[in-house]
């Protein structure tokens, strides 16, 4: 039977309702919210009738991987990386910018109805397509049926593993019964994850065809688990904590292994099917075509279509860079930037000095690489420091173009995939797993082997501590929504920094919205909230 170019699959939920009614039944807003009743009473074994119809519910689970950006801003803009200042009477949005870099929020303030609500709603909201999808496929036959199960098994367990990431202990739900329901102890919800990943990476494929590109892998689901486990001792612990946690050598996981132990294999089971981009080429894996990076692991598949690309380039970028008029917002803060070497290449994600037209298809009267003014008609400057973040200028701060513009973008739609793992990462979490193992000159070999394709000549470092490999991961993984999850691992993630005073212990954890609360009464809220 012909496989439905992955193209077509993953354009969005809205395509999903075209190829297959079930859709109708796939759009509970979160599995939670546990008083509505199902939109559609139409029963999932009424549609599958064909291997179409099936990957097109499938499209469904994936749409909300599309969306990344209530996972980007909360682990970016809530970060010591990056923050979004106001300028006049853009981005205030009744101050939730600012709300969420502050660390301000509350269950029921501006920024937890809208990102952190979404955090909540999406994810479970993937959950749920998943199981019905999962249910139905017990009654059909079609070719790759396992495969298939074992795909839809990942994605579940990637929804689950950012809801743990985020709020701690949440319901585990794998059925279709609609009922209220109290939530698991995150280490529960961290042993079924794993437990998911492990039984369904077996059946899945190394890789699918080109045409099917963003679809669940073995290797997808090895890097899900090697980052869970460099992380093991901050998902195992119920009591949120504002210092470094206990590193992953002390939790042991599936086989009796350690944490970092498991972490190096998972590492490793990537790297054997996926490869570092080379020196000079390490900005593929952002670029219009990084469908073909060696390197991306699991990805967002975007498309160069009206509502159905990557817009990052215009929350950064300035008014005047990009065709249409971008948004101004998202800069880095200046000791994110100060902290890079100069002659470090990974630098050039962050915008500095006088700026240029980046859209290759020109800026109005300006071609592509030509010179910009910003409102005033004035030479546009973009400093490195922001002196008030409430009141910035339209050319305070650097900023993040981690992705390049698209030639082909349509509007602000531009068909970079958008990146969750990929093989660098890899790379660097199998370095803190050595080290803290206590293998320092193994963790220094591996740094280095990523410092090597940035450096012209190469600048190895001589020695690495923890806070080295936090330093690193900062030049490596900027703009790449990592930072928030490696201050937490590193016991930095309530310090103070430029703009926030330190905040308290829980607030590595996120509130659970309280509409979710107040839509399932079996919910508790996370301590301190």
């Amino acid at each position: 039977m012909q496989t439905p170019r992955f193209r077509s699959l993953l354009s969005g939920a809205r395509r999903a309702l075209l190829v297959a009614p079930l859709a109708l039944a796939l759009s509970l807003q979160a599995c939670t919210d546990l008083t509505e009743d199902p939109t559609s009473s139409i029963a999932p074994n009424s549609f599958f009738k064909n291997e179409q119809e099936v990957l097109g519910a499938l499209a469904g689970v994936y749409s909300v991987m599309k969306n990344p950006w209530s996972w980007y801003n909360l682990n970016e803009i809530t970060s010591d990386e990056m923050i979004v200042p106001t300028r006049g009477q853009d981005w205030f949005d009744n101050g939730r910018w600012l709300e969420l870099h502050r660390q301000g929020w509350t269950a029921t303030s501006s920024s937890a109805l809208d990102d952190i609500n979404g955090m909540w709603s999406g994810p479970f909201s993937g959950v749920t397509r998943a199981n019905v999808v999962l249910s139905a496929l017990t009654d059909v036959t079609i070719a790759d049926k396992e495969a298939v199960i074992a795909e839809t098994r990942v994605l579940r367990a990637f929804y689950y593993y950012q809801l743990m990431d985020m709020f701690g202990g949440v319901p585990i739900v794998t059925d279709l019964v609609i009922e209220p329901r109290a939530a698991a102890s995150r280490d529960s919800v961290f042993r079924f994850i794993e437990s998911e990943l492990i039984a369904a990476r077996q059946d899945l494929p190394v890789a699918w065809p080109a045409s099917q590109h963003g679809r669940m892998t073995k290797g997808a689901a090895s890097a899900i688990l090697a980052n869970m486990y460099v992380n093991a001792a901050v998902y195992t612990t119920s009591t949120p904590s504002a210092t470094s946690y206990n590193s992953c050598a002390s939790v042991t996981v599936t086989g009796g292994q350690t944490a970092c132990d498991a972490a190096i294999a998972a590492a490793d089971a990537v790297l054997a099917d996926y490869s570092l981009a080379p020196e000079g080429q390490w900005r593929s894996n952002f670029t219009a075509d990084n469908a073909t990076s060696l390197e991306n692991v699991l990805v967002a598949k975007q498309l160069n279509e009206p509502g159905l690309g990557l817009d990052l380039v215009m929350r950064a970028l300035h008014y005047n860079q990009f065709n249409p008029s971008p948004w101004n917002g998202f800069a880095a803060l200046a000791d994110a930037y100060r902290a890079f070497d100069a002659d470090d290449e990974r630098r050039e994600v962050l915008l500095e000095g006088q700026q240029y037209c980046v859209d290759p298809n020109g800026c109005g009267s300006v071609a592509f690489g030509g010179a910009v003014d910003d409102r005033s008609g004035a030479p546009l400057l973009f400093t490195i420091d922001i002196v008030d973040a409430s009141a910035a200028t339209e050319g305070e701060g650097t900023r993040v173009m981690k992705y390049l513009p698209d030639p082909d973008h349509v509007a602000q739609e531009n068909g970079n995939d958008f990146v969750y793992f990929r093989a660098g990462e890899m790379v660097m979490i199998k370095a803190e797993a050595e080290l803290a193992k206590g293998n320092g000159a193994a963790a220094l070999t591996l740094v280095n082997q990523l410092r090597a394709r940035v450096f012209e000549p190469d600048e190895p470092l001589t020695s690495i501590d923890q806070d080295g490999i936090l330093r690193e991961r900062l030049f490596e993984f900027a703009g790449e929504a990592k930072r928030r999850q490696d201050l937490i691992r590193h016991g930095k993630y309530t310090q103070a920094w430029a703009f926030k005073t330190a905040t308290e212990a829980y607030k590595v954890l996120m509130p659970i919205p309280q509409p979710q609360i107040d839509a399932n009464p079996l919910l508790g809220q996370n301590p301190g909230y």
